[in-house]
């Protein structure tokens, strides 16, 4: 189950490198929500002409499973560290500061189904509000 979620992070992180997920396997990890969220994160910051770099910090684990249901359903916690992200203006390379209400480090919970026989994140939302 951790191994889709690390596998759909590096892709992540490839799509916001170009704020495109085209050429990524996005989706191969991500769906549902999650890809829906993260599609929408690319949108905005290709449409204010930025791309992320530097490296996110993370720790995840499963904080929850259920193996027996009809539909197998696990919940993913991870702390996100932001110290050494940047966000850069692609016409000029100005790295731009985090929004002063940004945390460095804070909660974010992704959701996972099973299906056909491999995990799948359906859902992630990000927790300001819950630093770690």
């Amino acid at each position: 189950m951790l191994d889709t979620y690390t596998l759909m992070w590096a892709e992540q992180m490839k799509a916001y490198r170009k704020a495109d997920a085209e050429g990524t396997d996005l989706a191969k990890y991500a769906s549902l929500e999650a890809l829906g969220k993260f599609r929408l994160d690319l949108a905005h910051m290709k449409q204010a002409g930025t791309v992320g770099g530097g490296e996110v910090g993370h720790t995840p684990r499963v904080s929850s499973i259920d193996l027996d249901a009809k539909q197998p359903k696990a919940t993913v916690t991870d702390c996100i560290d932001l110290t050494d992200w940047k966000a850069t203006k692609v016409e000029t390379g100005e790295v731009l500061p985090l929004p002063t209400n940004q945390p460095k480090r804070y909660v974010a919970i992704a959701e996972a189904e099973r299906w056909d026989g491999r995990w799948m994140i359906v859902d992630y939302t990000p927790d300001g509000e819950r630093t770690c």
